[in-house]
């Protein structure tokens, strides 16, 4: 009987053969690739164009989750929002995956990370990838995600691992295959940007943490994020890894915090986060630059903190910084509402919305902030 060949069939046979190689390369004398050098590092951004863009979940998604479960991905609404990025002339978004859509389905995951990255492809959109993320509810579950709260700031939003993971040492090995199942599979890919290894691994903030049972929590990321670096590098990506600081005096080596120094060392390009004044979004830039190496902030833009398009834009024009704002068009993660939305009521659109740039139908939040964008991203 012949075998009709399809698209379909191809991608799945070629993640069952990256499965396979990356596993003996991993297991084999093959060794993990280096840290990048400075030069390495800033040959790689003279290649890139001034790199600016989201932090971005679409609107129909309350978190990683619902983003990237078979039930609830939605690329007709992806498609679209990343079509308005581009019409602000944005060339890159970052995007938060999620440990357990790999667990429960990895070829069907790595199927939809394809489909995404064929609709930023198709808006010229190269996505900055998210593995772990230390941020809210530290109980992921997989299936059906509650409905946001009203009026709360980013509400269903889920860790990963989380923190039955973080402390059951017995599952690092599924979170290993995570990692490198899927930068084994997309590590040559020319549509990623790069991989970003954590979010604020450290974060200690923010709703559900009262319900923790782990108090140092430090003490269990800082080991595994040293070993997320490793799996990432084991699969010898052609794209930069790291993962960014974002709290604490970084004025010199020696005032670093543990975590950010191991963050700083293994990244092959620096990252941080920025919800300031421009003035002190200048001099963190300043900060940072003895590292020599290109400078990514991939959180910014908190309109009551001072910290927006207007003010931080021009400042990171000047030195050369990628810049990712967080969120993009009001939907079920809520970020229109500031973070004390967790201990504040609120019930109405507040008086200066927190982040955000669209509301769900497209139309800007403030047009002259979307003029603003535009102006300076058409003269790169």
């Amino acid at each position: 009987m012949a075998i009709r060949i399809t698209s379909t069939f191809l991608f799945f046979l070629s993640v069952l053969l990256c499965g396979c190689d990356s596993r003996q390369r991993t297991s084999t004398t093959a060794p993990n690739r280096n840290i990048w050098t400075a030069e390495e590092a800033n040959d790689w951004y003279a290649r890139q164009k001034w790199l600016v863009g989201p932090n971005y979940t679409p609107a129909t998604a309350i978190n990683q989750l619902e983003m990237w479960q078979e039930d609830t991905f939605d690329p007709e609404t992806i498609d679209k929002e990343l079509g308005w990025a581009a019409g602000l002339g944005m060339n890159t978004a970052r995007v938060y995956l999620h440990d357990l859509p790999y667990e429960q389905d990895s070829l069907g995951f790595l199927t939809r990370i394809d489909r995404f990255l064929q609709l930023a492809d198709k808006h010229g959109i190269r996505p900055l990838l998210v593995f772990f993320d230390s941020c809210w509810d530290p109980f992921p579950v997989s299936g059906k995600q509650r409905a946001p709260k009203p009026h709360v700031h980013n509400s269903g939003w889920v860790q990963s691992p989380g923190q039955y993971a973080l402390k059951d040492s017995t599952q690092y090995p599924r979170l290993e295959r995570y990692v490198k199942g899927v930068i084994g599979h997309f590590a040559n890919d020319g549509r990623i940007l790069g991989w970003d290894v954590w979010n604020e691994p450290d974060n200690m903030t923010g709703p559900s943490y009262e319900a923790m049972e782990i108090k140092d929590k430090v003490a269990y990321v800082l080991p595994l994020l040293a070993q997320a670096f490793e799996w990432a590098r084991s699969a010898n990506p052609a794209q930069p890894l790291t993962s960014g600081i974002w709290a604490g005096d970084w004025s010199s080596d020696s005032t670093l915090k543990p975590i950010e120094r191991l963050q700083i060392e293994q990244s092959d390009i620096i990252s941080f986060h920025n919800y300031d004044t421009p003035e002190d979004f200048e001099k963190r830039i300043q900060q940072l630059q003895r590292y020599g190496k290109p400078l990514l902030c991939t959180e910014y833009m908190a309109r009551p903190n001072g910290s927006t398009f207007a003010g931080f834009l021009p400042i990171a024009k000047k030195y050369n910084v990628a810049m990712f704002n967080w969120g993009f068009v009001d939907g079920k993660t809520q970020t229109i509402y500031p973070w004390d939305s967790w201990t504040k009521t609120y019930t109405a659109e507040p008086p200066l919305w927190f982040h955000d740039i669209f509301r769900g139908d497209g139309t800007p939040y403030r047009q002259e902030e979307v003029d603003v964008i535009k102006q300076l991203l058409t003269n790169r």
